[in-house]
């Protein structure tokens, strides 16, 4: 008889390489759900900071109202139902990270990527 094929799901904190001691890299943050359905977040998502409120949304370097710039990563899946918010762990300083493990959104294209690792690295967060 066959071996089954068993697939490993994703980890919390799975992409980073080393972060600094006790929770120094780790900060809580506010995504909000603005939209009409559920809002299923990956664990290593790339995040940016919205200037108008502080909350934190999928990074997108196309962007102009503060998702442009790269400031954290998402450490762990997330579901936020529609038209709420949660409070979530994110990597946000002085962490190396693999960089092939990080979740970009659908929108960031090959040079949306290496501006948000560039931002990412001005945070001290590496990726390797």
């Amino acid at each position: 008889m066959p071996s089954p094929v068993l697939n490993e799901g994703f980890y919390a904190g799975a992409f980073l390489i080393s972060e600094a001691n006790g929770h120094l890299s780790r900060e809580v943050v506010t995504i909000n759900n603005g939209g009409g359905s559920e809002l299923v977040l990956q664990g290593g998502l790339v995040l940016a900071r919205l200037t108008a409120d502080s909350s934190y949304v999928p990074y997108d370097n196309a962007g102009s109202d503060g998702s442009e710039a790269a400031r954290a990563i998402l450490f762990n899946p997330v579901l936020i139902p529609a038209g709420a918010s949660r409070k979530c762990t994110v990597i946000a300083r002085l962490a190396e990270v693999n960089a092939s493990e990080l979740v970009w959104a659908d929108t960031v294209d090959a040079a949306g990527i290496t501006a948000g690792l560039a931002d990412l690295a001005a945070a001290f967060i590496i990726g390797r």
